[in-house]
């Protein structure tokens, strides 16, 4: 064993002992970083509106600060990105992530010199914890490709922006940047189908241990790189690939088909990382619960998901949660959120220590391929075609087709109950299809890296959605039909319904 793996795998085992000490005493860790948290809040002007300075127990922040998303939030952060300091956090943000909103289209996350500490010390400590239980890997002897976003970075005001996955690529620290792949250069390129087939000629020769990013992008990858080089998976060109790091959409639909690219069986890490922290990581591959990152940048409060939506819904803490319960995560952050909704919705399979799988989204939502469309944009697209085109229907769903038989990119599917079916169904699809790009920027980028296909109308008999609720149970004025599926319970209910 080198030198360098040896240094590694202690660095690895003696790291993760202490953060395993940490998990342990999940709670005193939150409220050493709840203490921290008011006294940094009371030099800010919201700590000031929210008179911090009398905050002596979490009650207290409690009482004082309620439950926020990005809509209630975007005023402060509005001021922020006009130049002001000393809103949300102490100083200015490092950078602003751009996400896709909801009402207010884009959200601008602030992260802070803090805040990005907790992505690049949570994502170091996923991987040592990797290497802690694995004597043999070496995966710091060869190279580490991560499929990203582009680094560069917008100047939207005096403060950048981009998206997460590129700006992490500016903070990647010294130590690691000999084993990372591509080069700043390379993840520039634009657009998307470029970038991959830049990448697949780049990664030809090289040694690659770990390859890094979401299904749907690393599927297209592979398929890609096989296709050039006619070989039939990965393992012929990198036999010591051992590690895939995944997370930001669910892994089990593409298992089968990304384990046939690989070649062989090979060790899976899943990580939950957001916009607005690092939240959770897998420590344990025969355990699919994530360890909820306790002791560093995000207070946690939890609400159950029955009580979402209420006026003044119970509030919990890390100590009042139990498993099997769906709760609506809310974080207060080193970036200046301040009891923070992000709409994910998480379930405990461990309480010591402290273990979450992610179990869906607040609202209804699709996102197969990362998109994040929302109930909200699919709405106002159908509205949008409805006047360009005059035509009117009696319900509709929407569900992804991850493995298509009639074509080669997956795409999104519409189940559609016309009053009267219309000629012009391509057309229709394709103004939908358009307005949803402007609505979500996620989507429009996997149109236009051909990640997705335009969606496809499928129009269904006379009753058959009302059918369909007849024949599970839910018929009746209380029960809706899921506009918007991530999965496909309800598109394959009506498949023998669809109409030629």
């Amino acid at each position: 064993m080198s030198f360098r793996k040896k240094l590694i795998h202690r660095v690895a085992r003696t790291l993760t002992h202490i953060q395993q000490r940490d998990y342990q005493r999940a709670p005193q860790c939150q409220s050493r970083i709840f203490r921290q948290f008011i006294a940094k809040g009371m030099a800010t002007r919201f700590g000031r509106e929210h008179d911090f300075a009398g905050i002596r127990h979490y009650s207290d922040f409690a009482d004082r600060v309620p439950v926020r998303d990005y809509e209630d939030l975007k005023p402060w952060i509005d001021e922020i990105r006009k130049g002001a300091k000393d809103v949300l956090w102490p100083g200015q943000p490092r950078y602003f992530c751009k996400t896709s909103g909801t009402t207010s289209g884009a959200k601008y996350i602030p992260i802070t010199l803090e805040s990005m500490g907790n992505q690049i010390r949570s994502a170091r400590t996923a991987l040592f914890h990797y290497i802690s239980r694995t004597p043999d890997t070496d995966v710091f002897g060869g190279k580490m490709f991560f499929l990203s976003g582009s680094p560069r970075l917008d100047q939207e005001g005096i403060i950048p922006v981009g998206r997460l996955s590129g700006i992490v690529n500016h903070e990647i620290p010294s130590w690691f940047q000999s084993n990372k792949l591509p080069d700043y250069a390379l993840n520039c390129i634009e657009p998307w189908e470029a970038k991959i087939d830049a990448l697949t000629d780049f990664v030809l020769g090289q040694d690659i241990r770990v390859i890094s990013g979401i299904p749907p992008w690393v599927q297209m990858f592979c398929e890609q790189l096989l296709l050039k080089t006619g070989k039939d998976n990965l393992s012929q060109l990198f036999p010591r690939l051992e590690l895939y790091v995944h997370g930001g959409v669910n892994y089990t639909p593409y298992g089968g088909r990304l384990r046939s690219l690989f070649g062989k069986d090979i060790a899976l890490l899943e990580t939950y990382p957001a916009s607005e922290g690092f939240i959770a990581f897998q420590d344990d591959e025969g355990d699919p619960g994530l360890q909820l990152v306790v002791n560093d940048g995000i207070f946690y409060e939890f609400i159950p998901k029955s009580e979402v939506h209420l006026p003044n819904p119970k509030r919990l803490q890390l100590t009042g949660v139990s498993t099997g319960v769906d709760y609506a995560v809310v974080l207060t952050t080193n970036a200046g959120l301040w009891s923070y909704l992000i709409g994910d919705l998480v379930r405990f399979t461990s309480l010591n220590p402290y273990k979450i799988v992610v179990s869906g989204r607040i609202s209804q939502f699709i996102s197969a391929f990362g998109e994040h469309v929302i109930g909200s944009e699919i709405d106002q697209a159908i509205r949008y075609a409805q006047q360009a085109h005059q035509f009117d229907f009696v319900e509709f769903t929407v569900a992804p087709q991850v493995s298509p038989s009639d074509n080669k990119h997956p795409y999104h599917e519409w189940y559609i109950e016309f009053a009267e079916i219309p000629r012009n169904l391509h057309e229709i699809a394709l103004t939908i299809n358009s307005r949803l790009c402007e609505l979500n920027s996620y989507y429009k980028d996997l149109i236009d890296g051909n990640l997705l296909d335009t969606l496809r109308i499928r129009p269904v008999r006379k009753n058959a959605f009302l059918n369909y609720m007849r024949r599970v149970g839910r018929l009746g004025e209380q029960f809706k039909v899921h506009r918007l599926s991530n999965d496909r319970h309800v598109a394959d209910a009506l498949a023998n319904d669809i109409l030629p």
